[in-house]
């Protein structure tokens, strides 16, 4: 089985990650099952998310567009 990560809308401040599951058959690759995706914002714990989440060459390829500082900043929940 082959698992493939696509980075949409990847901005400054979020990107969205689509993973989805393959099996080649006789040449050819057909998807398995519902794909899973998943939004991420530039802040703090977005980072901590995409670093606990995703394989490493999906996560240098986010922080190549959004550097090395959050831009956002998330509201703490009470």
């Amino acid at each position: 089985m082959i698992e493939k990560y696509t980075l949409d809308n990847l901005t400054q401040e979020s990107v969205s990650v689509k993973k989805q599951s393959y099996m080649e058959y006789m040449g050819q690759e057909y998807p398995i099952g519902q794909p899973w995706r998943r939004a991420y914002l530039n802040s703090a714990r977005g980072r901590e998310q995409i670093i606990a989440e995703l394989p490493q060459a999906q996560v240098n390829a986010i922080i190549a567009v959004w550097g090395d500082t959050p831009t956002v900043i998330e509201k703490e929940s009470i």
